[in-house]
């Protein structure tokens, strides 16, 4: 099964991953503890919520006992560069200068962020002459 955008998870099924993330590996009462919420959701809500987001290929369990211990099938680096090629993809028809020229002109940059983007760019010509 394809696995859906993180933008388009509920906000308990991304908080739910968020917490899983930060945790590494959580049983469903350790993700019900981690919840930055006052009224704890139900343990049968949160297992409901762990099952389809491991049938949606976002988490995978192991047996710990009777329990089990589910643990990210995504990393978030993997989901932060797929939504960015995706938003390439349909926002800027692929064109990742386009992207990157809009995010310098619409973002408010400081000095410091643009003298980190300038080493970025030359440390990657660097890499790209050395191949």
């Amino acid at each position: 099964m394809k696995r859906k955008s993180v933008d388009r998870l509920g906000s308990l099924q991304r908080e739910v991953m968020e917490t899983v993330w930060d945790a590494g590996e959580a049983s469903v009462h350790s993700v019900i503890e981690r919840l930055s919420r006052d009224k704890k959701p139900a343990y049968t809500t949160i297992l409901t919520v762990m099952q389809n987001l491991e049938n949606a290929g976002w988490l995978t369990h192991r047996q710990d006992g009777r329990s089990y211990i589910y643990r990210p099938a995504v990393s978030r680096q993997e989901l932060e560069w797929s939504s960015i090629r995706r938003s390439v993809r349909s926002l800027f028809k692929g064109d990742v200068r386009a992207f990157m020229q809009h995010l310098i002109q619409q973002e408010a940059l400081s000095d410091d962020d643009l003298a980190a983007l300038r080493r970025m760019i030359d440390r990657r010509r660097k890499e790209q002459n050395h191949d």
